[in-house]
């Protein structure tokens, strides 16, 4: 259907009266969207305001819509946007299995079944049998492999990419860029990607937009 996947609908974000990003554009199913531009351009503000967690000292319009539903004015929780940063983000305190089961919906039940999702979903990213681990010892390309499952787990509508491959060396830059797009293909979801790497832009494939200007 025509209404699958992210639509930005005349977005336009400001500050103190500035225009930081101005877009309309619409992100198929499996497709990313790079978004490009210098520092304090408004590349991460473009995607607090599609996540819903924009800070209210930003002036926003224009519309959000997933799947064809307006979600512009719905809480982050609502709109189950899968979500990786320049971190990982995993919590200390758990193993890498429980970050993972973090991420499942509360309407999954029952241990076994919780347990089960989140094994294939370690198998999916190259890290079977490692749930028992503490984060703390995993390499950065394993950090980044299990935040990527976590993100998965969670049934996103969408990903939301804030340069995640940025601390990545060359060779897991490359495999983790392989690895999420094709995952986000497979799952069928609408990606946003930030960057200011070129080779990340080329590496997604898809349509970029330039925003802002030095400040």
């Amino acid at each position: 259907m025509d209404d699958k996947g992210l639509f930005l609908d005349r977005v336009s974000i400001a500050l103190n009266g500035r225009i930081l990003v101005a877009v309309t554009h619409r992100v198929l199913p499996g497709e990313v969207l790079t978004v490009m531009g210098p520092s304090g351009s408004g590349k991460s503000t473009l995607l607090a305001f599609i996540g819903g967690f924009l800070d209210p000292a930003f002036a926003a319009s224009g519309r959000v819509l997933i799947n064809g539903f307006d979600f512009t004015a719905r809480p982050a929780e609502d709109r189950h946007a899968g979500i990786l940063f320049q971190d990982p983000l995993l919590f200390a305190h758990m193993s890498v299995g429980g970050n993972l089961a973090f991420g499942i919906p509360a309407s999954v039940k029952g241990k076994a079944a919780r347990s089960a999702l989140v094994d294939a979903a370690l198998e999916g990213v190259g890290l079977a049998g490692m749930a028992a681990r503490d984060p703390a010892t995993l390499s950065g390309g394993q950090k980044a492999r299990a935040a990527l499952a976590r993100a998965l787990l969670s049934s996103p509508r969408l990903l939301l990419l804030d340069e995640p491959f940025s601390k990545l060396d060359a060779e897991l830059r490359s495999q983790m860029r392989e690895l999420v797009f094709a995952k986000a293909r497979t799952s069928g979801l609408p990606v946003v990607l930030v960057t200011h790497d070129e080779a990340d832009a080329r590496a997604a494939g898809g349509p970029i937009v330039h925003v802002g200007a030095t400040e």
